[in-house]
């Protein structure tokens, strides 16, 4: 269902002029349409009704959150709220901007389109990693446990429904689809397509070569005999110790992205093939 859109949210790429240039331009079309427009730090501007890193005070204010930046920027507004608001994409001096919809150059149309009900939602599955009582926030693209001791290769254990791998390896990517293009396609893994609800599990040089897998979006529980550091989404980095047991499952929001056209091959475009 196409929602009316009556508050916005920007968030942008860290120290980039372009980006925050752009936002002041989206920030006065929006106002001169009366949408709240809403700046999530550390972009601020005068024309903004309302400046608020806190999203609690925000989510019943806003119905589109507004990205200007690369790929990472994009993860980070996923990660700034949990729920299903949809999120724009601009990818202003991304090297690729994968998950992007337009370049800045099409800002002018896009609105346009937005504002007139011209698009479509694009949901994506995202998975959550947890540790006995701790629960770390969710991933769109992939978490990965990495060894933390660089002079020991871990045993690492892997276990999914009543199946068990263990193996000395560097560590371990877990990917959505979405992510499939990250970490885990320049350690040789599959580009899934990102409307497949699946997860690649990616082993990092293995000792015995153990192959990527592609299994359904269920639990999957690691363990290592040495600590690890969990990342998410190459972002938030903790350290695991040894001999705990890491839960993975699909986390019960999916993101949702807005966007303007139907794309068949839009990761491998993104990716220059």
């Amino acid at each position: 269902m196409i929602k009316q859109i009556e508050g916005v949210a920007i968030i942008t790429k860290n120290l980039n002029k372009i980006a925050c240039d752009a936002s002041e331009y989206i920030t006065k079309i929006l106002s001169r349409k009366s949408i709240k427009v809403s700046c999530i730090p550390p972009f601020e501007t005068s024309s903004c009704k309302n400046s608020n890193s806190n999203f609690t005070s925000l989510v019943n204010e806003i119905d589109l959150i507004i990205a200007l930046g690369g790929d990472g920027t994009t993860l980070r507004a996923f990660r700034f709220h949990p729920s299903d608001i949809p999120v724009f994409s601009i990818n202003v001096g991304g090297t690729r901007g994968i998950l992007s919809e337009i370049k800045v150059d099409l800002i002018d149309y896009a609105l346009d389109a937005i504002l007139n009900g011209n698009y479509y939602y694009d949901d994506r599955i995202r998975i959550q990693a947890s540790l006995s009582d701790t629960i770390f926030p969710p991933a769109l693209n992939d978490i990965l446990l990495f060894r933390t001791n660089l002079t020991r290769t871990p045993t690492i254990t892997l276990k999914f429904r009543d199946g068990i791998i263990s193996q000395r390896m560097d560590g371990i990517i877990i990917s959505t689809s979405t992510g499939s293009t990250g970490h885990s396609v320049s350690l040789g893994g599959p580009v899934v397509h990102e409307e497949l609800n699946c997860l690649v599990i990616n082993p990092i040089a293995s000792i015995n070569k153990l192959p990527s897998i592609i299994i359904p979006p269920e639990e999957i529980e690691i363990s290592s005999n040495h600590r690890l550091d969990l990342i998410i989404d190459g972002q938030d980095r903790f350290l695991v110790e040894e001999n705990r047991t890491i839960k993975v499952t699909q986390f019960p929001i999916n993101a949702r992205f807005i966007r303007l056209r139907k794309k068949g091959f839009r990761q491998i475009e993104k990716l220059g093939f």
